[in-house]
């Protein structure tokens, strides 16, 4: 949420992530951010959904004071539990100095229907969370009301070094208040740029910390072996943990810390991650559903250390630029994890055809296939793809260049595919869209980038009623025009220009 000038109240468009940044205080104060805890299109995130208004006849406007501006910034110490405006407080109804429970219950003198804290609970439902931290501050009725836990579920804030302590009048450093956070019992955190310091003032100062915290994410941070030892050792309940561009803990850090109940592990851009680190993780990972790895050095050798438990278990695997990975490594990977639902191969550049091949064959309950930026696959995946793997919902060819207009012919029988992802597929003509005229069960289909595709070829695309989403940004053949066409036959469809 940023502080604008010219007061807007559109939220700012949310990167992939899901990630809200609210700007810092002028006075001082550090900020925060809450990332949406589950993934979603950042175009449908840009546009806030109908509300409520906050001002009908039964909810007078003060006259002394507007409510507070969406646009305005939130600082870490509101986020957390700041104090609230409470000597004017904002509800309607309520006089400058009185509390909620002073108001009087007559409706004839005041209107109490803005503190009533059941059409409150219905009303601030409708709310996105940014705008929930900034309705907590009207007053102490609204915050009592919005920091129940259930306003806040699948949110996670996120805390960056600085913002974790305030700088006192002599120089000295105190570390934040966090029981808001504590109050409206947030189980997950991110945490950017901290050290084994940090780590441990954290833990000392939460105190859902020991027991109530399942998830937690490290980005960009200095942990060390020993401080991701004290996290998980300290942290009882973490079963979910993201290690992101941190440099400075090894594969023997993992070795040490890691702990069997930790069922999601993702790690990404950590340079002093190999195949022992997978060693590590197979060995000591027996309950281990979903695997995220980002890792240039990570060979074919690591995945066949999975183990028998592993197989049964993990259902996610999420391979990402791992550049080192070959059709050998996925003859490894399917062998020792049969049951996965979820395989993504995005960036390993050296899997051709044949291992797709084998992923078909191997892997029948996948339902989601991610073969984005493999420049070796050919129409021939394809159809490997079509003829084996009867339970999947989604794939995502991003950046397959070689894929063509008789790729999608073959795609075309897949009944149970739901989303297809075609971004920057440089060979895809109108005779190709043609075959997806036929794919009733389609529901989202990404077409942003295609050089070729003319406006008569995505005009045909209003056979597809049952569409909901529709990506068509940088497509040279997507005008105007055809955007207004779409509004009229495919009321809807969310068309992302």
């Amino acid at each position: 949420m940023s502080n604008q000038s010219d007061g807007n109240t559109k939220p700012p468009c949310l990167p992939r992530n899901g990630l809200v940044k609210l700007a810092s205080q002028p006075n001082g104060l550090s900020s925060a951010s809450i990332t949406k805890g589950t993934p979603a299109v950042k175009n449908r995130l840009c546009q806030l959904p109908p509300v409520p208004a906050l001002t009908s006849p039964a909810f007078p406007v003060p006259t002394e004071r507007p409510p507070p501006s969406l646009a305005s910034p939130l600082s870490l110490a509101a986020l957390a539990g700041g104090p609230c405006p409470s000597s004017e407080p904002l509800a309607a109804g309520l006089s400058p100095g009185e509390s909620p429970s002073q108001a009087p219950a007559s409706p004839t003198e005041r209107q109490p229907l803005a503190v009533d804290e059941k059409i409150l609970n219905g009303l601030f439902c409708y709310f996105s969370a940014c705008e929930k931290c900034v309705l907590a501050q009207v007053c102490k009725a609204w915050r009592r009301v919005l920091y129940q836990p259930k306003f806040w579920v699948g949110l996670t804030p996120v805390l960056h070094a600085k913002e974790l302590y305030n700088v006192l009048p002599g120089g000295e450093k105190e570390f934040v208040n966090l029981q808001g956070f504590a109050t409206r019992g947030f189980d997950g955190f991110c945490l950017v740029g901290v050290s084994d310091l940090d780590i441990c003032e954290f833990i000392d100062n939460y105190s859902l910390s020991k027991k109530g915290v399942k998830s937690m994410s490290l980005k960009r941070s200095t942990i060390t072996d020993a401080g991701l030892e004290v996290m998980l050792e300290q942290m009882q309940g973490v079963v979910r943990l993201e290690l992101s561009g941190c440099n400075d803990f090894t594969e023997a850090g993992l070795w040490s810390s890691l702990n069997a109940r930790i069922t999601s592990l993702s790690v990404s851009d950590c340079i002093n991650v190999a195949d022992d680190a997978i060693a590590a993780i197979s060995q000591l990972l027996p309950n281990l559903a979903e695997l995220s790895l980002q890792a240039y050095h990570v060979t074919d050798t690591a995945l066949a250390y999975f183990t028998a438990k592993q197989g049964y278990t993990t259902h996610t695997l999420r391979l990402h630029s791992c550049w080192e990975i070959t059709n050998h490594g996925v003859v490894n990977m399917v062998h020792s994890l049969p049951n996965l639902t979820s395989l993504s191969l995005s960036g390993c550049s050296k899997v051709t055809d044949d291992g797709v091949e084998l992923v078909a064959e191997n892997l029948r309950k996948l339902r989601s296939l991610d073969l984005s930026w493999c420049p070796r696959i050919t129409d021939m995946a394809l159809e490997y793809i079509a003829c084996d793997l009867h339970k999947l919902e989604e794939l995502v060819l991003d950046r397959c260049v070689r894929i063509t207009d008789t790729g999608l012919s073959y795609l075309s029988t897949m009944s149970s595919l739901r989303s297809l992802y075609l971004r920057w597929c440089c060979q895809v003509q109108d005779f190709g869209l043609k075959h997806l005229l036929a794919m009733r069960s389609l529901r989202l289909l990404s077409l942003a980038g295609c050089p070729l595709l003319t406006t008569t070829g995505l005009s045909g695309l209003v056979q597809l009623q049952e569409l909901e989403e529709l990506e068509l940004t940088n497509c040279p053949g997507a005008t105007p025009e055809l955007f207004k066409y779409f509004s009229q036959h495919l009321p809807r469809c969310l068309v992302i220009e």
